[in-house]
């Protein structure tokens, strides 16, 4: 039965990713940039420089949604996770180091897809029955386009929890149960009931519990993995240069280059890459954008500008330290990564290879991956229950919000307990066919976008003139 569900789960995976998404989620991303002049780009610095400032968020009622701050965390929260760790690993067995390159340009055009999954949040958003702010595809979709496109708003909302059942509990509760269960040899059925437990005590206080948890537990653990991650950099830093050289090489050649990584053709690579970037960052999948438009700014391009942080610290940055240091240590030891077909074997290659590389650059490194990956899975859970949340609510009703709290733990169970390479096929699957809906839709309101940009970027050189004046 196992067997039979991992090989549909791989059809089903191939589908999707092999042809239809990478163009798709490439195609967006890219007209969006160029539509905005390349403007995330351009407008990395001071998205930074407005998260952490006061003065520059505009507030509106108070203790009616979250900071700006707490909501790109949140949003964090529901992205680092075990993309970043097994993910990206798992991507470089199949498609090799060439794959690592794809999740960048996924990265690169996807900062220009959150900044408008975001500002499309804050603009299209409403309330809910207990006056909090509330939004995302689905709403933006129904208040924003034409009627004749509230089809593609109830897809998004369906696929939402579907995919958020899938990607953001089943596949985070089984990394969590496989590190557990690798490790310390705890049974996968205790680690199912203790995280069952955990994570109903978390959701049940809604938004702003799920938020002060993330603004705390995300930047905190990010921060603790970046740290131990350079200290492995600097002492492999030989090595750095020929694991850029992999990844260049593999990207466009397809060829095994050093490593022997077997599978590493360029349609690989490109697929593994594409998909892996989207589930690492989630940019094309609007799940951000639900958090996002919980912010209690009132500014729509601000907050674009807060959310294509996300996709810069999510692959940018971590994915990109966690490929180095696999590559390097490997590198460095002369051992060659031995590919396993994600459909094959026991499917916990990639867990292994990344704990193994940072034991192996660092004592006592294997146990920074145990913690990091216990962590961002578990915050990752926490923030994707608010997405299905929110998603069924819009299907149905806010009386029946319990109801879809009680569906995610009991799918976190399902997920410590699963088999999982099945699983992992089928979240990436249902990840790529929720983006879809999402992602035409923004493709219809891109002129009202690059609009809304242009606007305020003429509206800040007035600002500079007259303060130089």
């Amino acid at each position: 039965m196992e067997s039979t569900l991992a090989d549909l789960a791989g059809q089903l995976y191939g589908i999707v990713w092999n042809v239809v998404m990478p163009v798709l989620l490439l195609g967006t991303g890219v007209y969006l940039t160029i539509g905005l002049k390349l403007m995330p780009v351009r407008r990395l610095k001071a998205g930074f420089q407005t998260l952490f400032s006061k003065k520059s968020t505009q507030h509106t009622e108070a203790n009616d949604g979250i900071t700006p701050l707490q909501s790109l965390m949140t949003a964090l929260s529901g992205t680092i996770g075990a993309g970043n760790i097994i993910g990206v690993a798992s991507a470089i067995l199949i498609g090799g180091p060439g794959a690592i390159f794809w999740m960048w340009m996924t990265a690169l055009c996807g900062m220009a897809t959150k900044y408008a999954e975001a500002l499309m949040a804050i603009k299209y958003r409403t309330r809910s029955e207990d006056g909090m702010l509330i939004g995302g595809p689905m709403y933006y979709i129904r208040i924003g386009l034409e009627k004749k496109w509230w089809f593609l708003g109830a897809a998004y909302a369906i696929m939402m929890v579907i995919a958020g059942l899938a990607t953001g509990h089943m596949v985070q509760a089984n990394a969590i149960s496989v590190v557990l269960s690798e490790n310390f040899g705890i049974n996968n059925w205790v680690t199912a009931v203790l995280l069952s437990i955990l994570v109903f005590v978390v959701i049940i206080g809604g938004v702003r519990s799920i938020a002060r948890m993330a603004e705390i537990t995300v930047p905190t653990m990010s921060i603790l993995y970046l740290l131990c991650g350079a200290v492995i950099l600097v002492i492999n830093v030989d090595a750095i240069p020929t694991a850029f050289g992999l990844i260049f090489e593999g990207a466009f050649s397809g060829t095994a280059a050093v490593g022997g990584f077997a599978g590493a053709a360029i349609s690989a690579a490109i697929a593994q890459g594409v998909s892996r970037g989207l589930y690492s960052n989630e940019a094309g999948t609007g799940s951000a954008a639900i958090a996002h438009a919980s912010s209690e700014t009132s500014d729509p391009i601000q907050q674009g500008e807060i959310a294509m942080l996300g996709t810069v610290i999510d692959t940018i940055i971590i994915c990109t330290f966690t490929s180095l240091i696999i590559l390097t240590v490997q590198i460095d030891i002369g051992g060659v990564v031995q590919s396993t077909w994600m459909f094959g074997d026991d499917g916990n290659s990639g867990a292994i290879l990344t704990s193994q590389a940072f034991a192996a650059g660092l004592p006592g490194g294997g146990y920074v991956v145990i913690v990091g990956q216990l962590v961002f899975s578990f915050t990752t859970i926490i923030a994707w229950s608010l997405y299905v949340e929110r998603a069924g609510v819009f299907l149905s009703s806010e009386k029946l919000i319990m109801v879809f709290r009680l569906l995610s733990v009991a799918t976190v169970f399902l997920g410590c307990v699963g088999e999982f390479a099945t699983i992992w096929a089928f979240g990436l699957a249902t990840l790529g066919i929720l983006a879809a809906p999402n992602l035409i839709a923004l493709l219809i309101k891109s002129p009202e976008i690059f609009q809304m940009t242009r606007e305020a970027h003429q509206k800040r050189l007035e600002t500079k003139k007259q303060s130089a004046e």
